[in-house]
C-alpha cells in the first residue's frame, strides 16, 4: 500500500474507514499464516513452492564460448556392421530413380539383443602323489554353489548399492533387457555371498584409510529392521571406508582409526571426533556458514549482525590466505597467518549476553586450533565437500531400499559400497575392478569334498 492509499483510508467515515482496516488486518493475518518462517530443518519437498526464493539464473548460454570449437561426440574406431540404404520410387512425385550421385555416412551406436549365456563347466580334479588328496582346477566364473554368473553379481549388487536401483526392479530390467529370470532372493544371497569373498579387500582399505595421511570423515542416519544406527564413512582422495554401527559416538571412531590418529582429519563439529588423539584436525567451515545462515533467520540484533560480520570476515580471509599461499613469500605467510589468529583471540575474548552469540563463542573457543589448519598444511581444505560427497549416494540409496533388514545385511551394504566406491573414486571401471577383485580372492584350496558334492547335484 502506498502512502496516498493510506490517506485515502483515513479521508473515509469512521465506519467504513474501520470496515477497510480490519479487511486489511485479516488479510494480513491470512498472509502470515501462509508465508510464517519455515524452520531450517524442513524438508524442502514440504515447503509450499510459492515460499521459496526465486532460483539463480543462468548467467551465460550453455555451450563453448564464441570462437570455441564446438564438441560432439567422437566418430567411433571400429564398425561391427555396414548397411547401404536404398531408395526406390521418389517420395515426393512417386517417380523411377537412376543412379545415386551423392551419399552420406552416419554412425550409429546401439546396444545388440542380450541373451543369456549359459557356459558348461567341467573341471577337473587330480590325484596329488605326494599329500594323496584330490587337486581341483581353479574356475573363477562364479561363486561358491552357485549357479549365477560372477559378471552378473557384480553387476547388479553395482546397480543395486551404488546407483540405487531396487531389487525388484533390478529383476524386471533382467527379465527385460536380457531375458534372464532371476529371483530377488536368489540375487541377495549372492550378494551376500560376494561380500563374503571381499571381506579382506574390505579390511585392507580400513588399514589403508586409517594410515592415511589426510582423511574426512562423515556419518548420517541409516535403519536396521527400523532401529536407528549409523552410517560412517572415513574417505582419502582414492579410497572410502564405510561402517554401519549403533552409535553414533567416538567409540566408532576409535575403533576405525585408532586412539591415536597420526594423519589428520577433517569433519564436522559434532563431538564424536573430540575424542580422536590426532596430529591435527580440521573443522568445516562450511558448518559454520550454515550455522550463521541459520540464526540469521531469528535473529536480528544489531550485536549479532556485528558479530557475523567479523567472524564471516576472519574465515574469508583465511580462505583467501590459502588459495594465494604459493604467490606469497613466506615471510609475508607466516605475517598473514599471525594477523589472522590475533583477530581470532580478540573475537573470542569478547562478551555477549546473546545466546547465539555465546553458543558459538564457546565452540570457536574449544576448537581454536582446529579451525586454521588448513594454513599450517599443504592439501588440507577448510571444507569437508570430500567427506559429504561420499554421503549423498548412500543416502539417496537409503530412500530407495529402505535400508537394511538385520545386521549382516548392513554388514553386506558396507562392504560392497566400500568396493565400488573406492574403485570410482580412482576413476576406474566399478564393476570390472570389483569383478576381477572377486576372481582373485576365489580359492580353490577352500573347495571341499562336499561343496564338489553339491556342485554335482
Amino acid at each position: 500500500m502506498k502512502r496516498e492509499e493510506a490517506a485515502a483510508i483515513l479521508d473515509l467515515p469512521r465506519d467504513k474507514a474501520i470496515q477497510k482496516i480490519l479487511e486489511l488486518a485479516h488479510k494480513a493475518e491470512k498472509y502470515e499464516q501462509v508465508f510464517k518462517e519455515v524452520s531450517p530443518t524442513t524438508p524442502s519437498g514440504m515447503t509450499p513452492v510459492y515460499t521459496k526464493p526465486p532460483g539463480k539464473k543462468r548467467r551465460r548460454k550453455p555451450g563453448r564460448k564464441k570462437g570455441h570449437p564446438g564438441t560432439s561426440r567422437l566418430r567411433p574406431q571400429k564398425v561391427d556392421t555396414f548397411e547401404v540404404h536404398k531408395a526406390s520410387p521418389c517420395p515426393h512425385c512417386d517417380g523411377r530413380l537412376g543412379k545415386p550421385i551423392k551419399h552420406y555416412k552416419r554412425y550409429v551406436e546401439d546396444i545388440p539383443p542380450v541373451e543369456p549365456e549359459v557356459t558348461e563347466h567341467t573341471v577337473l580334479g587330480y590325484g596329488c602323489p605326494t599329500c594323496k588328496k584330490v587337486v581341483w582346477a581353479p574356475m573363477t566364473a562364479s561363486l561358491k554353489n552357485s549357479q549365477l554368473g560372477l559378471r552378473l553379481i557384480v553387476f547388479t549388487a553395482w546397480l543395486h548399492y551404488l546407483v540405487g536401483v531396487s531389487v525388484s526392479n533390478i529383476v524386471k530390467l533382467l527379465k527385460v533387457v536380457s531375458h534372464f529370470k532371476v529371483t530377488p532372493g536368489g540375487l541377495t544371497q549372492a550378494w551376500k555371498n560376494l561380500a563374503l569373498h571381499l571381506e579382506p579387500i574390505y579390511e585392507e582399505i580400513g588399514k589403508t584409510v586409517a594410515d592415511s595421511a589426510v582423511l574426512h570423515g562423515d556419518e548420517t542416519g541409516h535403519r536396521i529392521n527400523g532401529v536407528t544406527h549409523w552410517l560412517w564413512a572415513f574417505a582419502t582422495k582414492s579410497f572410502c571406508y564405510y561402517v554401519i554401527d549403533r552409535s553414533r559416538g567416538s567409540p566408532v571412531v576409535q575403533k576405525v582409526l585408532g586412539k591415536i590418529f597420526n594423519g589428520i582429519l577433517v569433519c564436522d563439529f559434532w563431538g564424536a571426533y573430540n575424542k580422536l588423539c590426532a596430529l591435527a584436525k580440521q573443522r568445516c567451515f562450511y558448518h559454520l556458514f550454515t550455522e550463521l545462515v541459520k540464526v540469521d533467520k531469528k535473529n536480528a540484533s544489531p550485536q549479532w549482525k556485528a558479530f557475523r560480520k567479523k567472524l564471516c570476515r576472519l574465515l574469508r580471509d583465511a580462505v583467501r590466505l590459502s588459495e594465494r599461499k604459493k604467490k606469497l613469500s613466506t615471510s609475508d605467510v607466516e605475517h598473514r597467518k599471525h594477523r589472522l589468529y590475533q583477530r581470532l583471540d580478540l573475537l573470542l575474548v569478547m562478551q555477549s549476553n546473546d545466546k547465539d552469540i555465546k553458543r558459538l563463542l564457546k565452540r570457536l573457543r574449544r576448537h581454536r586450533d582446529e579451525l586454521f589448519t588448513f594454513l599450517e598444511y599443504d592439501n588440507v581444505s577448510p571444507y569437508n565437500n570430500h567427506g559429504e560427497q561420499q554421503m549423498r549416494r548412500p543416502a539417496i540409496v537409503r530412500k530407495i531400499s529402505q535400508q537394511n533388514r538385520s545386521k549382516r545385511g548392513a554388514k553386506v551394504q558396507a562392504i560392497l559400497l566400500t568396493s565400488f566406491q573406492s574403485a570410482q573414486l580412482q576413476k576406474l571401471n566399478p564393476v570390472e575392478t570389483v569383478l576381477q577383485m572377486a576372481k582373485n580372492l576365489i580359492d580353490p584350496k577352500n573347495e571341499t569334498e562336499t561343496d564338489i558334492q553339491k556342485e554335482v547335484a
